[in-house]
């Protein structure tokens, strides 16, 4: 079984039930005949560009025109409900925002920090629980921090 079965598998899986997690998703290709790793998975949602978005009670894998068919500003609350539940504490130090974040949410975080598009934030880098986001200048640091903790 190559890569291109398995995605398609993928894309069938996604398309036929509401798949919250890369491994509701392993275990279903297992289901189906596939066995893979984390890795490989994870790759393939790259790959695909399957994004989550918010239905309901849960955040589900979804595809292709799927994943854009949400109004910008369902997305942008997405955005914001990252920040209110993975957010711990901001601080600004220089033309630098540091976020602490929940455990395993710091991507998240800083990929709805991105998407915001925050006057000033220049971008971000996340790692498992801190997201260093670099602001236009000291100034706007401030203002920053503000719109990221909800103020």
């Amino acid at each position: 079984m190559n890569r291109n079965d398995r995605q398609k598998k993928i894309l069938e899986i996604i398309n036929s039930k509401e798949i919250e997690t890369q491994e509701e998703l392993m275990n279903a290709l297992k289901q189906e005949g596939y066995e893979t790793t984390q890795a490989t998975v994870s790759r393939d949602i790259r790959q695909l560009g399957l994004r989550k978005i918010s239905a309901g009670i849960g955040r589900f894998y979804v595809a292709g025109k799927a994943a854009h068919s949400v109004s910008p500003s369902t997305n942008i609350q997405s955005y914001k409900n990252v920040l209110e539940s993975g957010v711990l504490s901001v601080e600004t130090a220089g033309n630098l925002v540091v976020i602490k974040t929940v455990s395993g949410m710091a991507m998240a975080v800083g990929a709805a920090v991105d998407n915001l598009t925050i006057e000033g934030v220049v971008g971000c880098i996340a790692g498992d629980d801190t997201v260093f986001v670099a602001v236009r200048d000291s100034r706007a640091a401030s203002s920053v921090s503000a719109e990221i903790r909800g103020n």
